[in-house]
């Protein structure tokens, strides 16, 4: 008969604290990533923070009040957690340069008018 141990690293405990995420392996192990890797963790109240459940057998933490998950492979492998940029910033932004690149066009064309009308 064989007992097949799992290396698979799994979390026992986590802490966040107002400038890390502290976890705490079965293996005794103790890993610790700066808060800002998870920026949703770093703009959640201590509340929030403190409320998480782990995934799976230990594989990741999950916290519900913000909808966050952080997998320890990702902390192992210095994963952080990138701000998405939605639709409607890019479109904004597209929208504004496009409407200044408009406008100088028109500018230019209505200062060639006023020039040539001068004449």
């Amino acid at each position: 008969m064989s007992i097949v141990e799992s290396t698979e690293p799994r979390i026992r405990d986590i802490k966040v604290t107002s400038d890390a995420i502290v976890v705490y392996l079965v293996d005794g192990r103790v890993l610790s990533v700066p808060l800002v890797w998870s920026w949703r963790l770093s703009e959640a109240t201590a509340r929030q923070r403190a409320r998480f459940k782990l995934i799976g057998d230990g594989q990741g933490v999950h916290w519900p009040d913000i909808d966050e998950d952080i997998s320890v492979e990702g902390m192992l492998h210095g994963v952080p957690a990138h701000r998405p940029q939605t639709l409607v910033h890019f479109r904004d932004g597209q929208a504004r340069g496009n409407r200044k690149q408009h406008d100088k066009r028109l500018n230019r064309s209505n200062k060639t008018r006023r020039s040539t009308a001068k004449r």
